[in-house]
């Protein structure tokens, strides 16, 4: 009987001290510097998803091209490490010495990130996805300085996991003599034949095989993923890391899908390749009229691989960047088709023909969608109510909160919990908690006993949080 008190008695504190925690932050939801200090010292699971090579801030990207004296085109702001034939490209050290070196680093931080954009002179979708090329050379080669930033910035932020898209397992076997198939399947695709294209990636996928896949995606993970992740420690106490393999989306589709038979293999033969992805622009020319065939490339993957997890970005649009019949079918596709674990943005959801019947089974079979505020924002458009936020939560879609590319897009997981405070009222301190919990429950961590670690170490974190709060 003393128990049953005791018990009841902690329960009835608990509630009340949740709900105090809950007034307390709907008290100073309208208080942007009120704000910022709640989420700062809130713990804040994971960031599902993160690319890598987007999350590095352009700052040290740019002290390590001047450090090696890279070559900087001074029209396009982009470097290489030898110089090319044509252009406008001179050394760092030229630069340097005519006095020229301040105001081309002004110059390279508007081109690398969103500082000083202005919404007037460039597409924002452009300079972002722009980007990534420009600085590229830079960040290839120095994986390990940038696995140490997150690391020490995810620390910081009171962020205890990353789940993040490092490098594209690029096969480079010699396939010349398969591009034959190209325009095959581009046509199988037009005229929605299924049942061939799938005997003829069959064909490929064991072409592949026949020429080293295997070989190539174990020698990937022991000499680049393995290597870097142990020598570098990443994992420990207060931080864990997994990896995304990913391919591209603007590719042939021989080239394409001979990369995600690579992917799929590395993450089904490593615990710390947590899954596969597909990037690039959605809306690109190559991106939209391969797509279907590019659910069905997954789908054969998932066929020889069911246990490798995967994410998809899809529904990365909106009204203007394509036309309206597009909206309709990309997250359904990935979902019902392709079969994809998780969704990637997801904005275009409200467009989805039977988009009630979508979210319901999203909802049904805990498909969750990762949340980009400050992206969608940037690059669509989308924000505030038009944004889909809480028609997913209006459903019960389960809600992951991440970056997507904290350093060209100049933000940080602190940020993307501020905007959600304060755009929309109707999603309360307990709906974050739950976000923040789902990040490590939909994560792809494949090692149980790492996933349960992390949320023991969630439990423990919001008590010291929760705690610390001025709530008298």
């Amino acid at each position: 009987m003393k128990y049953l008190f005791t018990l009841a008695f902690t329960l009835i504190l608990n509630v009340s001290f949740s709900q105090n925690v809950n007034q307390y932050f709907e008290k100073i939801r309208n208080n942007e510097a009120f704000l910022i200090a709640f989420f700062s010292q809130m713990p804040k699971g994971g960031d599902l998803h993160h690319h890598y090579s987007g999350a590095i801030y352009a700052e040290p990207i740019l002290k390590r091209a001047i450090a090696e004296n890279l070559y900087l085109n001074t029209e396009t702001m982009m470097v290489e490490k030898v110089k090319p034939a044509n252009g406008s490209w001179k050394q760092f050290s030229t630069l340097q010495s005519h006095g020229e070196l301040e105001k081309y680093k002004i110059k390279i931080l508007q081109n690398w990130s969103v500082k000083d954009y202005n919404n007037v002179d460039y597409p924002s979708d452009k300079l972002f996805f722009d980007s990534f090329d420009k600085f590229w050379p830079v960040v290839d080669g120095h994986f390990d300085e940038g696995l140490l930033e997150l690391k020490n910035r995810a620390i910081k932020e009171n962020l205890s996991y990353i789940e993040t898209q490092l490098s594209p397992a690029i096969f480079e076997m010699k396939s010349a003599d398969l591009n034959v198939n190209n325009a095959q399947l581009r046509q199988l695709s037009a005229n929605h034949n299924e049942k061939v294209i799938m005997q003829l990636l069959d064909t490929l996928y064991n072409t592949f095989l026949q020429r080293g896949a295997k070989g190539y995606a174990e020698n990937y993970n022991k000499e680049f993923v393995a290597k870097l992740h142990n020598n570098l420690k990443i994992d420990d106490d207060h931080f864990t890391m997994r990896y995304q393999n990913f391919v591209l989306r603007f590719m042939d589709p021989v080239d394409l899908f001979k990369n995600l038979v690579v992917n799929f293999i590395s993450a089904n033969s490593s615990p710390l390749i947590a899954g596969v992805n597909i990037v690039a622009p959605e809306d690109g020319e190559v991106s939209m009229n391969d797509y279907w065939l590019h659910m069905l490339m997954f789908k054969y993957c998932h066929s020889r691989f069911p246990d490798v997890k995967y994410t998809m970005h899809a529904g990365e649009l909106t009204l203007g960047l394509v036309q309206p019949e597009e909206l309709t079918w990309h997250i359904s596709s990935a979902i019902y088709t392709a079969k994809a674990n998780r969704i990637g943005h997801g904005v275009d959801i409200p467009y989805e023909k039977n988009c009630y019947d979508l979210l319901r089974y999203m909802s049904k079979n805990k498909i969750p969608v990762e949340i980009n505020l400050t992206s969608n924002e940037f690059i669509l458009k989308v924000k505030n109510d038009r944004h889909p936020i809480t028609l997913y939560k209006e459903f019960g879609v389960p809600i992951v909160i991440s970056t997507d590319d904290a350093g060209i897009l100049r933000t940080n997981i602190t940020e993307q919990y501020v905007l959600l405070a304060k755009r929309y009222k109707s999603i309360s301190y307990s709906d974050i908690k739950q976000f923040v919990y789902n990040s490590i429950t939909y994560s792809f961590i494949k090692e149980d006993a790492v996933k349960k670690q992390l949320l023991k170490d969630l439990d423990i974190r919001f008590k010291v949080f929760e705690s610390s709060l001025p709530l008298k």
